[in-house]
């Protein structure tokens, strides 16, 4: 024998009959800040700051990171066994 109940009722509706507790307003500000937080932190994502950034390290990190791009168009040809 199959039961089957389908029932109707809104994601609050059933956090409040299951006794969860309401984090719509934790929720909110979380998001807020999120939001805030990465629009702060735009500007160093440009690809000019990411350079000065890269070049501020010296040859190091540009020579890494062409080693890291030709290991990429080579299929990881280089990998040790």
């Amino acid at each position: 024998m199959k039961v089957k109940i389908d029932i109707s009722c809104t994601p609050e509706e059933a956090r409040t009959f299951f006794g969860l507790p309401d984090v719509k307003g934790l929720n909110e500000t979380l998001t807020a800040e999120m939001t805030k937080r990465m629009q702060e932190n735009m500007a160093d994502l440009s690809p000019d700051a990411l350079m000065g950034q890269w070049m501020s390290l010296g040859g190091k990190m540009s020579e890494q990171f062409m080693g890291l791009m030709s290991g990429a168009v080579s299929g990881g040809a280089h990998k040790k066994p």
